[in-house]
């Protein structure tokens, strides 16, 4: 019997065990040219058509098989959007929206969570003493459900909620679900953000060309540079037969802490870039989330679309903060162990959410000692965020054992390491080469940080900025690592 996490894995391998339209690969280079040469000659609306085709091959290139999933969410949603804003009776309306929300979190149960459940159902029947053999669909987990699903679902709940009136035009609609740039692994766009800038007339800008440029390539040196160099050190740590020091344990955990930001947001760099390219905007994912001062300011700076989509359709559904200060924690608890099992299917996921709900819940508890202490001079509050900052850091990083963990008893087995022997082993070597690489990293966020400006390059004088973007681009040719290597969320 396979454990889960080795079953979600099996799954993720096999829908990309022939990686295609990779935003790091030469493929996808030769589809977007295509794609933006033939957008700049049509007219608006041929714009979208064009779009949503190319957004249907794009996906059809991981698994043509999985287009009728995408179809059919889109399909249901944008009927049952319709309906409900005609309806007037409250249990009819509610009726439809429950017809979203089963069919869409149904789909994704089976293709996602099904053999998960029925395995871990058949472990704890077996400590009890009941031999079960569980049923399991051992099917492909296809590539961005997740994403998608909450994308749809997020437009019938604020249709319902009466934030917002339903498009009546389908195939605008189905641009919205499978727009190609963010389809894989976000940012989650709401309706309201993305539909009117469907819906309305774009101009290709030059402006918009070179913004969106500079993310591009800004992405791609995080993820084939700084993330996918590092990835060998990694994955040399966290294998499972593997027995690292304890040294080697906390720089590979430090290392992951650096791979799966630049990883991750630089997919949605690159996402943000194509989409500027062809006159849209889309929402910001990451705003320098390792400079959080504490686990609160870090959810609002990491994954922000995934974040604000939980606080909005779960957190607030579940009561928020409204019934008082346990049910507050309850919420809180609960949204994270959400969260974590949206990630993956394996028990590992569920406990790195729950940790990250702990790690709220203690904030919102100590909130107002916290803040006392930063009352007194600026030298002391200086110090104070400094500190803090770190913590926070420290904080995270041990929850990305966690997550980059086999499974459950292997991150225990990873946090033992720490209480045995502490030979450097091959720590010592790796120590220069993940400075070297998450130096730039620092140094980009630090005149981030200090400019208040994400795009401090654009800032820059034409000559300056010039240097940066051909050292960038020759760096990414030179040491660029495989350029076909996926992107971690892929697999959630």
């Amino acid at each position: 019997m396979a454990r889960p996490r080795e079953q979600a894995v099996l799954m993720c391998d096999h829908s990309n065990s022939h990686p295609r339209m990779l935003f790091n690969s030469l493929e996808f280079g030769f589809f977007f040219a295509l794609v933006f040469g033939v957008t700049l000659l049509l007219p608006h609306r041929a714009q979208n058509r064009w779009l949503l085709l190319a957004s249907y091959v794009f996906y059809a290139a991981w698994d043509w098989r999985f287009l009728g999933l995408l179809a059919l969410s889109t399909t249901i949603d944008y009927w049952v959007a319709r309906a409900i804003h005609q309806a007037v009776d409250s249990k009819y309306r509610r009726a439809l929206l429950a017809t979203s929300v089963v069919s869409n979190l149904g789909i994704l149960g089976i293709f996602k969570y099904a053999d998960f459940f029925g395995t871990s159902l058949a472990r704890l029947l077996g400590t009890l003493g009941v031999e079960l053999q569980p049923f399991l669909l051992e099917v492909v987990l296809p590539v961005g459900i997740s994403f998608y699903t909450f994308q749809t679902l997020s437009y019938t709940i604020d249709v319902y909620r009466r934030r917002m009136a339903p498009t009546h035009d389908f195939l605008d609609f189905a641009l919205f679900v499978s727009f190609f740039p963010q389809l894989v692994a976000g940012p989650i766009e709401r309706a309201s953000r993305l539909l009117p800038q469907i819906g309305a007339r774009r101009k290709v800008t030059m402006v918009g060309i070179q913004g969106g440029s500079w993310l591009i390539l800004w992405g791609l040196f995080k993820k084939v540079v700084i993330g996918d160099n590092l990835a060998p050190l990694i994955d040399a740590v966290f294998a499972p037969a593997a027995e690292p020091y304890a040294p080697e344990v906390l720089l590979a955990t430090y290392a992951f802490a650096v791979q799966i930001y630049c990883d991750f947001s630089g997919y949605t760099d690159i996402a943000r870039g194509l989409a500027q390219c062809l006159g849209f905007e889309l929402m910001l994912n990451f705003d320098l989330p390792y400079l959080a001062r504490n686990p609160s300011e870090f959810w609002r700076r990491w994954h922000i679309s995934l974040s604000t989509w939980l606080r909005d359709y779960l957190y607030i559904s579940l009561g928020g903060n409204r019934h008082g200060r346990w049910r507050t924690y309850r919420n809180l608890l609960l949204t994270m162990l959400l969260g974590g099992l949206w990630h993956g299917a394996a028990w590992h996921f569920v406990a790195w959410g729950g940790y990250h709900g702990l790690l709220l819940g203690v904030h919102r508890a100590c909130r107002g000692a916290l803040d006392r202490l930063t009352i007194g001079s600026a030298t002391r509050q200086r110090a104070v965020h400094l500190l803090s900052t770190l913590f926070t850091f420290h904080l995270v990083c041990l929850g990305w054992l966690l997550f980059r963990a086999d499974s459950l008893s292997h991150a225990l087995s990873l946090v033992g390491r720490f209480g045995g022997p502490w030979h450097v082993g091959l720590a010592s070597a790796w120590l220069l080469p993940l400075t070297v690489l998450a130096g730039p990293l620092l140094l980009m966020q630090l005149a981030q940080a200090k400019s208040g400006k994400l795009n401090v390059v654009q800032q820059m004088p034409l000559v300056l900025r010039a240097a940066v973007y051909a050292g960038l681009f020759l760096v990414v040719v030179v040491f660029g690592e495989d350029f076909g290597r996926p992107f971690i969320y892929f697999q959630f």
